[in-house]
């Protein structure tokens, strides 16, 4: 009786001290950090300080800030989330800060709750030289990351939206260039900002411009139109409305450069790649996998532009790669992306193998020159893996004393039933999936039911049923960066269901300049010609879509009329 009352003791202070150290181990992952939303700005602007920490939530310290600081718009917001299988509760507090001088401010570390902030540096560069055009209440400026840039290279463009008055309502129109693609970039950031003594609000939005085809590019000017709410002592006393504010950006121009006749292929026109390692195990055992894990930044590019980065075959071992992970941002101007990916290699012998780093071509835009980067080879030195189960030696000697069963010892016959149970809801869930899997496996295509089917994974071949715009973006997109088999595997899927091969695809077409820029890649394809001018001939062909002659079985048939009398 002693002994069961001691292992009960036992195991309740156990419980005890699980609980406490998880309690410990809670309030040890507790974080408090601060960031701000721009870490570069003009003397006269403003930055959002963002603070966030887990649990209740004190408010920070704001009084050190004061020294190289203005301090406005506090905000705060609480959230509640799940985090590795536990509930945690954050707030985040921002305050706007204004400079109060130039040059390389230090924003001081505070104190939140029992915790501090590590402190940050903000560069505040002298006051840029703008004309508030002559005392209007809303214009707009318009920067460019790089004024010659190479054909298909990311260009960064800035917008930046100025207003004096309050609005009551507002539109933000920028027009995509001809013979370039457009795309937003992030959110909107906002801020005040000071001009001749008028205080302006500033919404600056961001872009990336790839250009197409190399020559002039231009890019259209932006239109504003909004609704100003009427702040002065006059619009009071005669009642008056909102006033109308419009204004239009300036327009820009590029002059863009065509593909070097030395380039890698496939074409990466860059500012900068820097490829490592983040986990590079040196030890591993045979039918095991290790895991290797790349980190990648590309200064001037985001995701959708990146090549496939691989690990080359290797001899005496299995690579699996997992789908990257892409970070992107906008920094200096222009996009940047950092991709991060997990390969798991499995070695099939014991000894030592040579797991090289991927191999990353690129153009440099400065230099304008070719380069290569990626992470150093790892040795792996392979051990022998654990003894498979059916290997394992067995002593089959007989026991010294009879064996005891479950019936001669006076055994319960409530397992063996337990057993056939547990067996018979296997088997019952088994054919439910079976069942599942039927229906699932012969059930009409995604589109036949009236919902547009999701985006596949551009490597998986035209099996897959997309949409007339899916289909046209996924075109767009492997022209851009894909290889020349899912160029053509995209080509045959711009039709439903696909073509079976180009030629095919040639016939249905019903326009010559998409006929013709079809058979130019085939040439190119299979001659060793022109590979890239193809692909530009592609996608200015194929821009607005494909156009297919019409059927002509759907077209004696006729349009289909509703049943003379319904269903009931």
């Amino acid at each position: 009786m002693k002994t069961v009352r001691s292992t009960g003791a036992r195991s309740a202070a156990w419980i005890v001290a699980v609980l406490v150290l998880s309690c410990v181990i809670g309030a040890a992952h507790a974080q408090t950090r601060a960031w701000l939303d721009r870490d570069r700005i003009a003397f006269g602007e403003t930055t959002t300080l963002n603070v966030e920490t887990e649990g209740a939530g004190e408010t920070p310290d704001w009084a050190p800030l004061a020294r190289d600081f203005e301090v406005s718009g506090h905000t705060s917001r609480r959230e509640v989330a799940l985090s590795g299988g536990r509930r945690v509760s954050r707030s985040l507090f921002g305050v706007a800060l204004r400079p109060r001088r130039e040059g390389v401010l230090t924003v001081p570390a505070l104190q939140v709750g029992g915790a501090r902030t590590a402190p940050l540096s903000l560069s505040v560069a002298p006051a840029a030289v703008t004309a508030a055009r002559d005392g209007a209440p809303a214009f707009i400026e318009a920067d460019i990351d790089v004024q010659s840039p190479y054909v298909q290279q990311s260009v960064g463009y800035v917008l930046r939206l100025y207003y004096a008055t309050p609005l009551v309502s507002g539109s933000l129109d920028q027009p995509s260039p001809e013979g370039a693609s457009m795309q937003r970039i992030g959110s909107d950031v906002q801020y005040s900002r000071d001009i001749d003594g008028r205080r302006y609000t500033v919404v600056e939005r961001r872009f990336q411009i790839v250009p197409e085809r190399s020559g002039t590019l231009s890019i259209p000017g932006a239109r504003f139109e909004g609704r100003g709410a009427g702040g002065g002592m006059f619009d009071d006393v005669f009642n008056r409305g909102p006033r109308e504010l419009s204004a239009n950006g300036p327009p820009s121009v590029l002059d863009v450069r065509a593909m070097p006749a030395n380039a890698p292929q496939p074409w990466l026109p860059l500012y900068g790649v820097q490829a490592r390692w983040l986990e590079a195990p040196a030890e591993g055992r045979t039918g095991e996998a290790s895991t290797f894990v790349l980190e990648a930044v590309f200064d001037g590019a985001v995701g959708t532009q990146l090549p496939e980065i691989a690990l080359p075959p290797l001899q005496g071992a299995q690579v699996f790669a997992e789908p990257p992970q892409y970070d992107e941002s906008f920094e200096d101007g222009r996009p940047r992306v950092r991709l991060t990916r997990r390969y798991s290699v499995v070695p099939r012998a014991e000894g030592t193998l040579q797991v090289p780093g991927p191999r990353i071509a690129w153009w440099d835009v400065r230099a304008g020159a070719a380069r290569e980067v990626g992470p150093p080879a790892v040795r792996l030195a392979v051990a022998a893996g654990d003894v498979q189960a059916g290997t394992i030696g067995v002593d089959t000697a007989p026991a010294p004393g009879p064996r005891e069963t479950p019936s001669s010892s006076g055994g319960s016959p409530l397992w063996p039933a337990l057993a056939a149970l547990l067996a018979a809801l296997w088997l019952a869930t088994a054919w439910l999936a079976w069942r599942l899997y039927r229906q699932q496996a012969f059930a009409p295509p995604v589109h036949a039911r009236g919902l547009s089917p999701l985006p596949r994974d551009a490597a998986a071949g035209p099996q897959h049923t997309y949409t007339e715009a899916q289909a046209q973006r996924r075109l767009m997109h492997v022209l851009q960066t894909g290889e020349p088999a899912e160029v053509e595997a995209a080509l045959r899927a711009l039709k439903d269901p696909p073509a079976a091969d180009l030629d095919a695809v040639v016939a249905l077409l019903d326009a010559a300049p998409q006929r013709e820029a079809v058979s130019l890649w085939q040439r190119a394809r299979w001659t060793d010609g022109d590979l890239p001018g193809a692909r530009q001939a592609l996608r200015a062909a194929f821009r607005g879509g494909a156009a297919w002659r019409p059927d002509p079985a759907q077209a004696t048939r006729g349009p289909t009329l509703p049943p003379l009398y319904p269903r009931r």
